[in-house]
């Protein structure tokens, strides 16, 4: 558990790595990580867009 605890976290830096530096589009980077989200199994479809967003917020929080 604390494994999965680690990689979500870092994740979560990485996602906002990518948002910072990269001139993509909100919408579009939303996009792209959720479709590597469902592409490594990393969370089930269902949960995806819940996790999305958690991300986008924290991103547009900082």
């Amino acid at each position: 558990m604390k494994n999965l605890a680690l990689f979500l976290g870092g994740a979560l830096v990485g996602a906002a790595a990518a948002a910072l530096f990269t001139p993509e589009k909100g919408e579009d980077l939303r996009y792209r990580i959720k479709m590597l989200l469902m592409k490594k199994g990393i969370i089930p479809s269902d949960n995806v867009d819940e996790f999305v967003e958690l991300i986008a917020s924290e991103i547009e929080n900082k």
